[in-house]
């Protein structure tokens, strides 16, 4: 059994969908606030991971556990002691490139840190996979260019090499499985450092439209986001992080090819598998 927690997120549902395709039992932590109906095959377990004490029984039979330290929160450390009593083996856990290369406010940074200290100290076998740019991110522009063909934001240079989602999961689940050296640190990127306007034009060529980015100074944008109820660490998290990285790109690495066997999938494929959501 693997337990999943962070089920409803970007990556957590990718990871289910394949090790439900493999036929690998799965239970999902979700909050049971209306999420999205979870693959056939994974059983649901209702609960707040920043109080965890009600998982103890959860995790019985479970032999490995993917953890989301956002998901988590400050309730990761008792969830691991949880986790190593009840004799789970494994622990994979999702952080950040920013640990290794530092962008955006620091504090960000440091909240991985921390959820990578406590579970390399756990007691469990673990896996880290620090994660660049999701290419799903870029679904905060699809209301833009559902409505035009011009996406408004701050630092349109700001270059990434965002990854794919089913990427991030094909690596988590060979972890998972205990396919992968344990207690070892892996950066995983796309393939291909990508500004935002690029990546505008690559959305417009998935969807047979010809999109450009239009620049907004960076407190405009942030002013925005917070108009629409955002709160405020949304903005500081993600202008922080495009700030540095219009000076310094974010770094490109083979590790997705290395641990899977086959290329990483490019934003271009990302833009092409969700081009609905944009309106192509």
């Amino acid at each position: 059994m693997i337990l999943i927690t962070g089920a409803n997120g970007v990556v957590g549902r990718q990871v289910m969908n394949q090790l439900a395709q493999e036929g690998t039992a799965v239970t999902a932590v979700t909050r049971g606030n209306g999420e999205a109906p979870l693959p056939d095959g994974v059983a649901a377990v209702r609960g707040d991971l920043f109080h965890p004490e009600w998982i103890e029984a959860a995790l019985e039979g479970v032999e490995a556990l993917q953890i989301s330290p956002r998901a988590a929160g400050p309730g990761l450390g008792e969830l691991l002691r949880l986790a190593a009593e009840q004799g789970v083996r494994r622990a994979v856990l999702l952080s950040a490139t920013t640990v290794e290369y530092p962008a955006g406010e620091a504090r960000f940074a440091a909240q991985f840190e921390q959820a990578e200290e406590l579970v390399m100290r756990s007691g469990l076998d673990w896996t880290i996979l620090r994660l660049a740019d999701f290419a799903a991110n870029a679904l905060a522009w699809a209301p833009q260019i559902r409505a035009g063909d011009v996406v408004r934001g701050a630092y349109g240079r700001a270059a990434t090499s965002p990854i794919h989602e089913t990427d991030i999961a094909a690596v988590a689940v060979r972890a998972l499985r205990g396919s992968l050296r344990m207690k070892a640190v892996h950066t995983l990127t796309g393939p291909q450092s990508l500004d935002q306007v690029e990546k505008v034009r690559l959305i417009g060529a998935a969807t047979g439209r010809r999109l450009s980015f239009q620049e907004l100074p960076p407190e405009q944008v942030r002013q925005g986001m917070l108009a629409q109820g955002l709160p405020e660490e949304i903005p500081a998290r993600l202008l922080g992080s495009l700030a540095d990285y219009a000076d310094r790109p974010g770094p490109t690495t083979s590790t997705v090819e290395d641990l899977v066997g086959r290329p990483a999938l490019t934003f271009a494929d990302w833009a092409h598998d969700n081009a609905p959501a944009f309106g192509g």
